[in-house]
């Protein structure tokens, strides 16, 4: 198997090169890893190091917390961080609390001892899902502490199927293994791997920190005093069609909505669904008397996570295509989530909705029965925004005891 994981690398890497001819994404990678094979050769870092590795921007909100606990923890400690895709990187290349920050090179037996070799690590942190077998290896043999955190396991993942013995062998490399849920334990008990630990996800302390230090908009505030507002969060036009659709028989509500995508020509199309309703862009705010405004469509990136302060209830996107986007921030106001049908592979979708906090939805008549429950009946919206905030309250932590752990 370790021959067709080989043979597996070098045939991506070369599709990649072939590809990154025509595809600017494919060209950042390829050009990325270049640079990180030539960064190692002038590199020194002193001190004790930790490498944190995330596969992209996902992850990293999961990493992020640790790495500010271990700053806190021990300032003058060194942190290289890498990530594997572009989204990633490109974001976060900057990133002030990180001494270092790469590209992860291509999992290859000599890039990774160059790689190791010269940062040098005493711990190695992996973030949710990442096991690249070459790295895994080496460092198992140079005997450094490897750890993965938030890892999330399901049964379909090929360490559990009959076939799966080759994946398994990875998990052995590991100095422990830090799951997210009771069920990804059991797993790894049932095929013999007992050094776990269930922790939680990392991305609630994230989430909650960012919430405590939320940004106010006043134009908003005006906007939404004494008015039941709904948050629409990172909007798609499949959801943004069944908010227009109801928003037509419920005039009783205001809603501020954060398309995903910003650029003008979805911005223009979200105008023509909504041209029933008075409603302006966030940046046109100024212009506009905000008490008589109905809908607000948020075309500034970076928002969203404060601005949930302002809604009552939250429709996450998402969920009518490859996955919801993200619930906790707005769970974390104590905002009920309404979402699409494509929310099962995320555990914390699955918490909400089980709690009665979330609630998912396929169709127009569907999302109007939620929402008339949620908006109109204030026993229920105050019940379900409790189990919201005491959700996310529950499920905080898990940064700590990682961090108490790995560098006491």
């Amino acid at each position: 198997m370790s021959l067709f994981y080989h043979l597996g690398i070098l045939v991506f890497n070369a599709l990649l090169s072939a590809v990154a001819l025509f595809n600017a994404k494919a060209k950042m990678l390829v050009e990325g890893r270049r640079e990180t094979m030539r960064r190692l050769k002038e590199l020194d870092l002193d001190g004790r190091t930790t490498w944190i590795h995330c596969a992209s921007l996902g992850e990293f909100e999961q990493g992020r917390p640790v790495i500010e606990r271990i700053k806190k923890k021990n300032p003058g400690q060194r942190v290289v961080l890498t990530f594997f895709s572009p989204s990633g990187y490109e974001v976060q290349k900057n990133y002030p609390l990180a001494d270092l920050v790469l590209y992860l090179p291509a999992d290859r037996p000599s890039n990774v001892k160059k790689f190791v070799m010269a940062i040098r690590p005493q711990e190695v942190i992996f973030v949710k899902y990442e096991f690249w077998y070459y790295f895994l290896k080496y460092l198992h043999e140079q005997k450094i502490k490897t750890y993965i955190i938030s890892a999330i396991f399901r049964p379909q993942h090929a360490f559990f199927k009959w076939y799966g013995g080759w994946y398994r062998k990875m998990l052995h490399y590991f100095t422990k293994l830090y799951v997210q849920d009771e069920q990804s334990g059991q797993l790894l008990s049932a095929i013999g791997i007992d050094n776990y630990q269930v922790a939680g996800d990392t991305r609630f302390d994230r989430v909650f920190e960012i919430a405590q230090n939320a940004k106010e908009y006043p134009a908003l505030e005006v906007f939404a005093q004494d008015s039941l507002v709904m948050i629409g969060g990172s909007s798609w036009p499949m959801g943004e069609k069944l908010i227009a659709d109801y928003l037509r028989h419920n005039p009783d509500f205001k809603l501020l909505l954060a398309p995903h995508e910003i650029h003008e020509a979805h911005l223009q199309q979200i105008e023509a669904l909504f041209s029933d309703f008075s409603c302006a862009r966030f940046s046109e705010l100024d212009k506009c008397d905000l008490k008589k405004l109905r809908i607000v469509i948020v075309n500034t990136m970076g928002m969203l996570s404060s601005m949930y302060r302002y809604g009552h209830v939250a429709y996450i996107g998402g969920g009518f295509g490859s996955g919801i986007h993200n619930t906790i921030e707005a769970s974390t106001f104590g905002l009920p989530v309404v979402m699409g049908p494509n929310y099962k592979k995320y555990q914390e979708a699955c918490d909400l909705i089980q709690l009665q906090a979330g609630f998912s939805v396929s169709d127009s008549a569907g999302f109007a029965e939620v929402m008339d429950r949620l908006l109109k009946d204030k026993l229920c919206l105050a019940k379900s925004s409790e189990a919201a905030v005491n959700y996310v309250n529950k499920m905080r932590g898990s940064t700590e005891v990682i961090v108490e752990q790995l560098f006491t």
